[in-house]
Protein backbone atom coordinates (compact mmCIF):
# COMPACT_ATOMS: atom_id res chain seq x y z
CA UNK A 1 0.00 0.00 0.00
CA UNK A 2 1.29 3.62 -0.94
CA UNK A 3 0.64 6.11 1.23
CA UNK A 4 1.21 10.23 0.75
CA UNK A 5 1.08 12.82 3.18
CA UNK A 6 2.43 16.28 3.13
CA UNK A 7 1.28 19.57 5.31
CA UNK A 8 -0.41 21.98 3.37
CA UNK A 9 -1.05 25.61 4.16
CA UNK A 10 -0.98 28.06 6.96
CA UNK A 11 -2.45 25.41 9.47
CA UNK A 12 0.59 22.46 7.91
CA UNK A 13 -3.29 20.35 7.55
CA UNK A 14 -1.96 16.78 6.43
CA UNK A 15 -3.04 15.86 3.20
CA UNK A 16 -2.87 12.18 2.27
CA UNK A 17 -3.06 10.42 -0.94
CA UNK A 18 -3.51 6.52 -0.35
CA UNK A 19 -3.23 3.70 -3.23
CA UNK A 20 -2.91 0.03 -3.32
CA UNK A 21 0.17 0.65 -4.90
CA UNK A 22 2.17 3.19 -7.57
CA UNK A 23 0.43 3.87 -10.57
CA UNK A 24 -3.08 3.02 -9.59
CA UNK A 25 -6.38 4.73 -8.21
CA UNK A 26 -6.08 7.12 -5.12
CA UNK A 27 -7.96 8.46 -2.40
CA UNK A 28 -7.72 11.50 -1.57
CA UNK A 29 -7.79 12.63 2.20
CA UNK A 30 -8.95 16.36 3.47
CA UNK A 31 -7.18 18.26 0.65
CA UNK A 32 -6.91 21.79 2.54
CA UNK A 33 -5.75 25.30 2.16
CA UNK A 34 -3.04 25.43 -0.62
CA UNK A 35 -3.16 21.94 -1.22
CA UNK A 36 -3.97 21.52 -4.40
CA UNK A 37 -0.49 21.90 -5.97
CA UNK A 38 1.18 19.25 -3.11
CA UNK A 39 -2.17 17.19 -4.28
CA UNK A 40 -1.10 17.64 -7.99
CA UNK A 41 2.48 16.90 -7.38
CA UNK A 42 2.72 13.76 -5.49
CA UNK A 43 -0.31 12.71 -8.13
CA UNK A 44 2.72 13.20 -10.83
CA UNK A 45 5.18 11.45 -8.73
CA UNK A 46 3.89 8.38 -7.92
CA UNK A 47 1.78 8.32 -11.09
CA UNK A 48 -1.65 8.08 -9.48
CA UNK A 49 -5.11 8.54 -10.68
CA UNK A 50 -7.84 10.07 -8.01
CA UNK A 51 -11.48 8.26 -7.69
CA UNK A 52 -12.87 10.15 -4.96
CA UNK A 53 -11.81 12.83 -2.17
CA UNK A 54 -12.99 12.09 1.48
CA UNK A 55 -12.99 14.37 4.53
CA UNK A 56 -12.69 14.18 8.07
CA UNK A 57 -14.74 17.16 8.53
CA UNK A 58 -15.75 20.83 7.52
CA UNK A 59 -13.01 22.72 8.36
CA UNK A 60 -11.35 25.35 6.00
CA UNK A 61 -7.95 24.27 6.52
CA UNK A 62 -9.35 20.68 5.33
CA UNK A 63 -11.54 21.20 2.90
CA UNK A 64 -9.95 24.43 1.06
CA UNK A 65 -9.03 22.50 -2.19
CA UNK A 66 -11.85 20.43 -2.14
CA UNK A 67 -13.17 22.32 -5.51
CA UNK A 68 -10.02 22.39 -7.38
CA UNK A 69 -9.10 19.22 -6.54
CA UNK A 70 -12.19 17.54 -7.55
CA UNK A 71 -13.19 20.04 -10.27
CA UNK A 72 -9.73 19.03 -12.15
CA UNK A 73 -10.55 15.08 -11.47
CA UNK A 74 -14.12 15.03 -12.30
CA UNK A 75 -14.10 13.03 -8.96
CA UNK A 76 -16.85 13.16 -6.06
CA UNK A 77 -16.41 14.86 -2.50
CA UNK A 78 -17.44 12.47 0.67
CA UNK A 79 -18.22 14.33 4.13
CA UNK A 80 -20.65 14.11 7.09
CA UNK A 81 -24.00 15.92 6.32
CA UNK A 82 -23.70 17.86 9.60
CA UNK A 83 -20.17 19.84 8.36
CA UNK A 84 -21.42 20.12 4.88
CA UNK A 85 -22.64 23.56 5.38
CA UNK A 86 -18.94 24.59 6.32
CA UNK A 87 -17.40 23.88 2.59
CA UNK A 88 -20.13 26.83 1.62
CA UNK A 89 -20.16 28.99 4.90
CA UNK A 90 -16.60 28.91 6.76
CA UNK A 91 -17.58 31.63 8.32
CA UNK A 92 -20.81 30.24 9.78
CA UNK A 93 -18.18 27.03 10.85
CA UNK A 94 -15.75 29.22 12.91
CA UNK A 95 -16.85 32.19 13.95
CA UNK A 96 -16.36 35.29 12.88
CA UNK A 97 -13.03 36.06 13.91
CA UNK A 98 -11.31 33.52 12.43
CA UNK A 99 -14.09 33.33 9.06
CA UNK A 100 -13.49 37.04 8.13
CA UNK A 101 -9.67 37.02 8.23
CA UNK A 102 -10.12 33.94 5.25
CA UNK A 103 -13.07 35.33 3.03
CA UNK A 104 -10.92 37.44 1.27
CA UNK A 105 -8.70 34.91 0.18
CA UNK A 106 -10.54 31.59 -0.30
CA UNK A 107 -13.15 30.60 -3.05
CA UNK A 108 -15.45 28.44 -0.90
CA UNK A 109 -18.22 26.29 -2.20
CA UNK A 110 -19.28 23.02 -3.20
CA UNK A 111 -17.95 20.33 -5.74
CA UNK A 112 -20.01 19.50 -8.55
CA UNK A 113 -20.24 15.80 -7.00
CA UNK A 114 -20.81 15.43 -3.18
CA UNK A 115 -21.81 12.45 -1.39
CA UNK A 116 -22.67 11.99 2.20
CA UNK A 117 -20.63 9.96 4.79
CA UNK A 118 -22.48 7.84 7.42
CA UNK A 119 -21.66 6.20 10.31
CA UNK A 120 -20.04 2.52 10.07
CA UNK A 121 -20.20 2.99 6.66
CA UNK A 122 -18.05 0.94 4.40
CA UNK A 123 -16.11 2.58 1.47
CA UNK A 124 -14.99 0.56 -1.03
CA UNK A 125 -12.71 2.84 -3.29
CA UNK A 126 -9.56 3.01 -5.46
CA UNK A 127 -9.73 -1.04 -4.35
CA UNK A 128 -8.97 -0.15 -0.78
CA UNK A 129 -11.38 -0.68 2.48
CA UNK A 130 -12.48 2.02 4.45
CA UNK A 131 -14.62 2.26 7.87
CA UNK A 132 -16.39 5.14 8.53
CA UNK A 133 -17.12 6.56 12.16
CA UNK A 134 -18.49 9.11 13.19
CA UNK A 135 -16.38 10.74 15.48
CA UNK A 136 -18.26 14.77 17.14
CA UNK A 137 -16.21 16.59 19.05
CA UNK A 138 -14.50 18.53 16.96
CA UNK A 139 -17.39 19.02 15.11
CA UNK A 140 -20.51 17.74 14.85
CA UNK A 141 -19.43 16.19 11.64
CA UNK A 142 -16.10 14.82 12.26
CA UNK A 143 -15.18 11.54 11.09
CA UNK A 144 -12.33 9.03 11.06
CA UNK A 145 -11.57 6.19 8.63
CA UNK A 146 -10.08 2.95 9.40
CA UNK A 147 -8.58 0.73 6.98
CA UNK A 148 -8.04 -2.94 7.93
CA UNK A 149 -4.88 -4.90 9.07
CA UNK A 150 -3.30 -6.81 5.60
CA UNK A 151 -0.37 -8.65 5.01
CA UNK A 152 2.43 -6.43 4.50
CA UNK A 153 0.64 -2.87 6.64
CA UNK A 154 -0.93 -3.11 10.49
CA UNK A 155 -4.18 -0.66 10.62
CA UNK A 156 -4.23 2.57 9.55
CA UNK A 157 -6.50 5.42 11.19
CA UNK A 158 -7.23 8.46 9.75
CA UNK A 159 -8.40 10.21 13.13
CA UNK A 160 -8.94 14.17 11.58
CA UNK A 161 -8.59 16.21 14.49
CA UNK A 162 -9.81 13.62 17.20
CA UNK A 163 -6.73 12.37 17.90
CA UNK A 164 -3.18 13.78 17.50
CA UNK A 165 0.23 12.38 18.84
CA UNK A 166 0.21 13.85 22.39
CA UNK A 167 -3.27 15.79 22.31
CA UNK A 168 -6.79 16.32 20.61
CA UNK A 169 -8.38 18.63 18.59
CA UNK A 170 -9.87 21.35 19.84
CA UNK A 171 -13.39 22.03 21.22
CA UNK A 172 -13.81 25.81 21.56
CA UNK A 173 -15.40 26.44 17.86
CA UNK A 174 -18.76 26.23 16.78
CA UNK A 175 -20.24 22.96 17.03
CA UNK A 176 -17.59 21.57 19.48
CA UNK A 177 -18.14 20.08 22.34
CA UNK A 178 -15.99 18.15 24.90
CA UNK A 179 -18.19 15.91 26.37
CA UNK A 180 -18.85 14.70 22.79
CA UNK A 181 -14.77 14.88 21.82
CA UNK A 182 -14.32 12.44 25.22
CA UNK A 183 -17.15 9.96 24.05
CA UNK A 184 -15.57 9.73 20.75
CA UNK A 185 -12.30 8.83 22.20
CA UNK A 186 -13.71 6.76 24.32
CA UNK A 187 -15.98 4.92 21.44
CA UNK A 188 -13.53 5.13 18.67
CA UNK A 189 -10.45 5.32 19.30
CA UNK A 190 -9.99 3.37 22.76
CA UNK A 191 -11.39 -0.14 20.74
CA UNK A 192 -8.44 -0.29 18.56
CA UNK A 193 -5.26 -2.29 18.45
CA UNK A 194 -2.20 -0.89 19.67
CA UNK A 195 -0.45 -1.63 17.05
CA UNK A 196 -2.63 1.05 14.68
CA UNK A 197 -0.84 3.52 13.09
CA UNK A 198 -2.65 7.08 13.35
CA UNK A 199 -2.67 9.51 10.70
CA UNK A 200 -4.05 12.66 11.80
CA UNK A 201 -4.74 15.86 10.70
CA UNK A 202 -1.96 18.10 12.51
CA UNK A 203 1.65 17.05 13.08
CA UNK A 204 2.93 13.31 13.18
CA UNK A 205 2.00 10.05 12.60
CA UNK A 206 1.92 7.83 15.34
CA UNK A 207 0.23 4.20 17.13
CA UNK A 208 -2.67 3.77 19.54
CA UNK A 209 -0.45 1.98 21.99
CA UNK A 210 1.95 5.18 22.08
CA UNK A 211 -0.87 7.66 22.81
CA UNK A 212 -2.91 4.91 25.61
CA UNK A 213 0.44 4.65 27.05
CA UNK A 214 1.38 8.70 27.24
CA UNK A 215 -1.93 11.19 25.64
CA UNK A 216 -3.18 12.59 28.87
CA UNK A 217 -6.48 12.64 26.99
CA UNK A 218 -6.89 9.02 26.22
CA UNK A 219 -6.06 7.84 29.24
CA UNK A 220 -7.82 9.80 31.40
CA UNK A 221 -10.59 8.73 28.90
CA UNK A 222 -9.27 5.39 29.49
CA UNK A 223 -9.53 5.32 33.44
CA UNK A 224 -12.60 6.87 33.48
CA UNK A 225 -11.79 10.33 34.69
CA UNK A 226 -13.05 12.59 32.38
CA UNK A 227 -11.48 15.65 31.17
CA UNK A 228 -7.85 17.11 31.48
CA UNK A 229 -7.51 20.13 32.14
CA UNK A 230 -4.85 22.48 30.73
CA UNK A 231 -3.30 19.86 28.31
CA UNK A 232 -2.60 21.25 25.01
CA UNK A 233 -4.85 20.81 22.13
CA UNK A 234 -4.11 21.38 18.56
CA UNK A 235 -5.90 22.06 15.13
CA UNK A 236 -8.07 24.76 14.08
Amino acid sequence: MLIAGFPAGAWGTNCYLVAPAAGEECVIIDPGHQAAQGVEETLKKHRLKPVAVVLTHGHIDHVASVVPVCGAHDVPAWIHPEDRYMMSDPEKALGRSIGMQLMGELTVGEPDDVKELTDGAALSLAGLDFSVSHAPGHTKGSVTFRMPESADVPSVFFSGDLLFAGSIGRTDLPGGDMDEMLESLARVCLPLDDSTVVLSGHGPQTTIGRERATNPYLREVAAGLGSTQGAPRRGM
